[in-house]
């Protein structure tokens, strides 16, 4: 994955970054047994997928057919000099 910049978009990064908070706070209501904290976690968890959807929607995400150009690239043979 390294090699196709998978997931390196603010789109990405946001909805990853608000889902991880709210596995933490839904981790620490649980460890408080507060099941109302707990769901709003979860529902912050939900949150950071819907977000991070609709910002790759508005072109903030990697192109639908950027990893075309990358495989194209893989399969070329290498020239060799000699």
């Amino acid at each position: 994955m390294a090699g196709s910049s998978h997931g390196h978009t603010p789109a990405a990064w946001t909805g990853v970054t608000i889902a991880f908070i709210g596995f933490c706070v839904s981790g620490a209501f649980m460890v408080m047994a507060q099941p109302a904290g707990f769901w709003a976690g979860m529902a912050l968890v939900v949150i950071g997928g819907v977000v991070g959807w609709i910002m790759s929607a508005m072109g903030m995400g990697q192109p639908k057919d950027r990893h075309k150009d990358l495989l194209a690239a893989q399969r070329e043979p290498a020239s060799v000099e000699g």
